[in-house]
């Protein structure tokens, strides 16, 4: 699959897809699109792929997210839910995790990537954002959450905070310690993790 997005081949893309007919969605998502992209973005912050690939990669990606899960679910029924990238440059989790959210049955807000603290909490104040989900890629700006998500507490005490990214799947102690109301291992997970706070709260 790597390869097959690296070559911009969306054909060959999509006949592995094709292979996994009669899994679920997610499974596809997790266990082969979701690693193939973790490298890629590897590969391009060591700078053995360009930009421009990286770029594909994500379109050819949400491409088949949309069908594979694309009407799947209404659970969202057209809630808000915002999605931000704090002070990282990687856009690529950020861009697989709005996919899947759409699909889920959600309207997402793109924040965008390398925002600051208190950028993020103005934009959450404005447009009254009930579930929030922010990703990082270096431990830096995961620590820097913290900072976040005590201005959103004291704007917007009733968002609800969610977190990912690679340092979080190295310690699942940093959510707690940044503040966060869950963490998300994977953009599946996330979804879900939405799903389950909207129904308590119903």
């Amino acid at each position: 699959m790597e390869n097959s997005l690296l070559a911009v081949d969306k054909n060959r893309a999509f006949d592995i897809m094709a292979q996994f007919q009669g899994s679920s969605g997610a499974d596809f998502v997790n266990d082969v699109l979701m690693p193939a992209l973790e490298s890629i973005g590897g590969r391009w912050e060591r700078g053995e792929v360009s930009l421009s690939q990286v770029y594909m990669s994500g379109k050819i990606s949400e491409t088949m997210i949309d069908t594979l899960i694309g009407g799947a679910t209404a659970a969202g029924s057209g809630r808000t839910v915002a999605v931000a990238v704090l002070e990282d440059h990687h856009n690529l989790g950020k861009k697989i995790l709005s996919s899947v959210l759409r699909t889920g049955g959600f309207l997402v807000k793109d924040y965008g990537h390398a925002l600051k603290a208190e950028q993020l909490a103005d934009m959450v104040e404005r447009d009254s954002v009930e579930y929030l989900m922010i990703s990082t890629l270096m431990l830096p700006a995961a620590l820097r959450i913290k900072d976040a998500v005590a201005l959103i507490r004291e704007r917007s005490p009733g968002t609800r905070i969610i977190v990912g990214g690679a340092p979080f799947l190295f310690d699942a102690s940093l959510a707690e310690e940044v503040g966060a109301d869950a963490f998300g291992r994977t953009a599946t997970e996330s979804l879900n993790i939405v799903k389950r706070m909207m129904q308590e709260a119903a």
